[in-house]
């Protein structure tokens, strides 16, 4: 079986403190955004009849197209997510890595600690999923879902930048242990 490339464990931190930074601004720009607006005030309810009153709905809901997709909020965990393909698809050219690599790592004492690149990927990937759905679901029009969706990866990025906890990676080697993914038992080999 080949080696596999270890890879300095400070890097995936470095992108993830980055990151971080991102998800928390893309999380602030979608709670003042349409996502969590409702169209006549904050949990504003509209009279259906003498006696009862119903929520009134959210602008995400009432919003065109347009205006989802315009949501500053939106945009920006866009281009996160879009940030998180390049990590998955192409990891030795995405951003964060090559500034590391180039400006921050030739500054750092030799790496002591080296790490397999496969769970660092994989989380990317987690990132990916989770922004994807709050942006489709967005899309859909259905109201707090950019805003949580946000809140999620950036919680996720800010355990992995702060503590060294990357829970993407934490769940690649459960799956690895059930053998879903990575290594293959001997019948594989």
């Amino acid at each position: 079986m080949a080696e596999v490339p270890r890879i300095d464990a400070r890097g995936p931190r470095f992108a993830a403190s980055i990151t971080a930074v991102l998800l928390l601004v893309a999380t602030l720009l979608s709670l003042v955004g349409i996502s969590t607006r409702a169209t006549e005030g904050f949990f504003a309810y509209a009279p259906l009849s003498d006696e009862s009153f119903a929520p009134s709905p959210w602008a995400v809901q009432q919003g065109s197209l347009i205006d989802r997709i315009a949501d500053p909020g939106f945009l920006l965990l866009l281009v996160i997510a879009l940030l998180f393909v390049w990590g998955v698809v192409a990891p030795r050219t995405a951003p964060w890595g090559v500034l590391y690599r180039q400006v921050v790592q030739p500054r750092l004492a030799p790496p002591t600690e080296f790490e397999d690149p496969r769970p660092p990927r994989f989380a990317q990937g987690v990132g990916l999923v989770v922004t994807a759905v709050g942006l489709v679901l967005h899309l859909a029009g259905v109201p707090w879902a950019l805003p949580v969706a946000a809140a999620m990866a950036f919680v996720a990025a800010f355990l992995n930048a702060v503590f060294g906890l990357c829970l993407g990676c934490q769940l690649y080697l459960v799956l690895q242990r059930a053998g879903l993914i990575g290594r293959r038992g001997p019948a594989a080999a």
